[in-house]
């Protein structure tokens, strides 16, 4: 994946934040924060996004399934700060939509991610129910 377009390493164009909590745990030898703590906030923050956006209530009888992720590291996060996660809907397709997400301690980008999710229903990929769509469509990336 190549380096995210500059003009998605901005904070105010997501309509969602959430701060997470760095542990002890999450460090390296380095003293940095672990690529894999950092690939796990991404997930927690996605999580979240989903609780909060209302969308898992709008599937209907569906389910969504992560088809591929991608992330870059782009700067090194270090404990004991907090990270704030930040994410919005990129775009919508017919059976899936795509998810970008930041990871900021301050004013450092630590990380970048874009997440591609299906929805299915009968173990097929299924057509975004209507109110999936419009729920998510509320959550898109500003400007």
């Amino acid at each position: 994946m190549p380096k995210p377009d500059p003009a998605l390493i901005a904070p105010p164009r997501y309509p969602f934040a959430h701060t997470i909590t760095t542990r002890f745990a999450d460090i390296d030898p380095n003293k940095h924060i672990n690529n894999v703590a950092l690939a796990a906030m991404f997930e927690d923050a996605r999580v979240r996004f989903n609780q909060a956006s209302g969308f898992i209530g709008a599937m209907a009888g569906h389910r969504a399934m992560v088809a591929s992720i991608g992330i870059e590291y782009l700067a090194e996060g270090y404990f004991p700060a907090n990270v704030e996660a930040f994410v919005a809907v990129e775009a919508l397709g017919r059976s899936s939509w795509t998810v970008v997400q930041l990871l900021c301690q301050g004013e450092t980008v630590v990380g970048f991610a874009r997440s591609t999710l299906v929805c299915i229903r009968d173990d097929r990929p299924a057509p975004l129910p209507e109110a999936m769509r419009e729920g998510l469509s509320q959550w898109l990336l500003r400007g």
